[in-house]
């Protein structure tokens, strides 16, 4: 009967700190995600460094082939070409490109959490472009 009782005890244990562990993995978690916004809120990078840039004593900078961004934001908004086509033209993946296409980081700004915060970084293309290519994929009905 003794070691019946252990045996609860021991179960009853195990179970308080699976709960404790589970509190503590969410917290951690909420407290990581809490620094990540206020990282993205200061204009800091939260993801990988975009096609078009790279990165300099921590900061983002146009890279040597940052006029290829520009030239697939205006082919796409200006040519009849399909996205597989102009994926393929300049070597991406159609979600790649159409990554590329969405990406606010090209116009200055940072989006994490569903939210946009100002860069500290210089824009590749103009908002008038970035805005024009949002709506055509929208109006073509292309799920970013």
């Amino acid at each position: 009967m003794n070691e019946n009782k252990q045996i609860e005890d021991l179960k009853r244990e195990v179970e308080e700190l699976k709960s404790k562990l589970k509190e503590n993995t969410k917290i951690r978690g909420e407290q990581q995600k809490s620094g990540m916004i206020k990282k993205a809120s200061k204009g800091q990078l939260m993801s990988r460094v975009a096609f078009g840039y790279k990165l300099e004593d921590k900061r983002l900078v146009p890279a040597q082939n940052f006029r290829e961004v520009e030239e697939i934001f205006e082919e796409f908004l200006k040519e009849k070409i399909s996205l597989r086509k102009l994926a393929k033209k300049h070597n991406f993946s159609v979600n790649g490109l159409k990554k590329i296409l969405t990406n606010f980081t090209y116009i200055g700004k940072i989006k994490f959490n569903n939210q946009i915060h100002e860069g500290h970084h210089k824009p590749i293309i103009s908002s008038t472009l970035f805005n024009h290519v949002q709506n055509k994929l929208e109006r073509l009905k292309i799920k970013k």
